[in-house]
């Protein structure tokens, strides 16, 4: 087993799940952990400048090889923690050969299967890591952390390859939209950067949604079902008026490529009143317009129908895409395919259906494509990392850091 791999899976024991509901930064303590044990460890490699800050944010650096000093620095960024939508704790990973069809994990009832993970059918013979199937596996983006970690053990090595200097953060909760909310640009030190991040190692993420955040809140009136003729008003049915008003073909579960959706996500309440969560995704500006307009109408339309103040809607965008900054920087992208190449693997120009860190670095001034892991079916049970892949991503990041065309103006 590579020391990346080791490496990976020491991280998955942490829990990292972040939260939305908890109102701190980070969401969860156990992103403060890990952040604290991966910088005691960059410390004991021997990077610069190593700081991990009481908000969850890690910093370091790799000094350039003697003769590559006046070289931009290259930034690396992945993030702590793991998604909201499975368990992060305990998680128990399995490294497999596997051998094709339908693959069991543990004893949960859950399975990998070709029927509904259709790549698996090219990947037997090839070696994953696996869950229970009880929780996430944390590949997302733990396995970015490992490769960032990894690179910068190889670099500090005393017989590294010649590379400029190298700058690293990892980053708490990009999974709830709030990666960059305490990025510190000066500490981080780099002005290109790439974050490791995603899937396929074949794609190079230059493009990702538009992204906003919109809750409706219902108020109600409630009263004894016994004498609610005339009076009550439910705001349990009127928050699923607004689900029905939702165009039905613009969900995730219809969409793909570059289409956009809107995603119900979160709904609970009483009859007094009720609160929905609706994740708003269009790659244009013009269509991420468009779907802001459309939920104020909904929101608007119900209010007037039931009576003013019974409805209400925020939206809170999140993220733009950063498509729009990354065509002003071929080489950054360029480098990125040719590394990939290099590695073995047929590089592609991807447009990311979420969002990452490197969106908001994009547009802050740090343009920041992303590189693939080799991750597959994140933010559930089913995940499951491609270890050729993952090996493959730190040859990818090793070459980035080594060469100079990345670094090109």
């Amino acid at each position: 087993m590579s020391p990346a791999l080791e490496r990976f899976l020491r991280y998955v024991s942490f829990d990292t799940q972040s939260s939305s509901k908890t109102g701190t930064h980070p969401s969860t303590p156990g992103q403060l952990a890990l952040g604290a044990a991966i910088a005691e460890e960059l410390r004991a490699l021997g990077a610069r400048g190593v700081r991990h800050t009481a908000d969850g944010y890690v910093y370091a650096a790799v000094p350039a090889s003697p003769g590559r000093e006046g070289e931009p620095a290259l930034g690396f960024v992945a993030h702590l923690d793991t998604a909201e939508e499975a368990s992060g704790a305990g998680v128990k990973p399995r490294v497999v050969r596997y051998g094709g069809g339908v693959l069991p994990l543990g004893d949960s009832g859950i399975s990998l299967d070709p029927a509904t993970t259709p790549e698996l059918e090219a990947l037997a013979g090839r070696e994953l890591v696996v869950t229970d199937g009880t929780t996430l596996l944390g590949a997302d983006d733990k396995a970015g952390l490992a490769i960032v970690v990894s690179a910068a053990a190889a670099l500090l090595a005393p017989d590294a390859p010649p590379h400029g200097e190298v700058r690293l953060a990892f980053t708490p909760d990009e999974e709830i939209g709030e990666g960059p909310l305490g990025f510190d640009a000066e500490a981080f030190g780099a002005r290109i950067a790439y974050t490791v991040d995603g899937s396929d190692l074949s794609a190079v993420g230059c493009a990702n949604f538009n992204a906003a955040l919109a809750t409706f809140i219902v108020r109600g009136v409630a009263v004894h079902p016994g004498s609610a003729k005339g009076v009550m008003r439910n705001a349990v049915k009127i928050a699923a008026e607004i689900l029905a008003a939702l165009p039905k073909e613009e969900c995730p579960e219809r969409t793909d490529g570059r289409d956009g959706f809107y995603h119900p996500d979160e709904i609970a309440g009483t009859v007094g009143e009720a609160r929905l969560r609706v994740l708003v995704r269009d790659f244009s500006p013009e269509g991420f317009a468009r779907r802001k307009e459309e939920l104020g109408f909904i929101a608007r339309d119900l209010d007037a129908k039931y009576g003013a103040g019974t409805v209400s809607l925020e939206i809170r965008d999140q993220y733009r895409n950063m498509e729009e900054v990354l065509r002003r920087h071929p080489a950054l992208v360029r480098a990125a395919a040719d590394a990939i190449a290099a590695a073995g693997y047929a590089p592609s120009l991807s447009s990311v259906r979420g969002g990452t860190d490197g969106a908001t670095l994009s547009w802050r001034g740090i343009p920041c494509p992303n590189i693939g892991f080799g991750g597959r079916n994140c933010h559930g049970e089913r995940e499951f990392l491609v270890v050729e892949e993952f090996e493959a991503a730190l040859r990818v990041v090793l070459d980035l850091a080594c060469g100079t065309a990345a670094r090109a103006p």
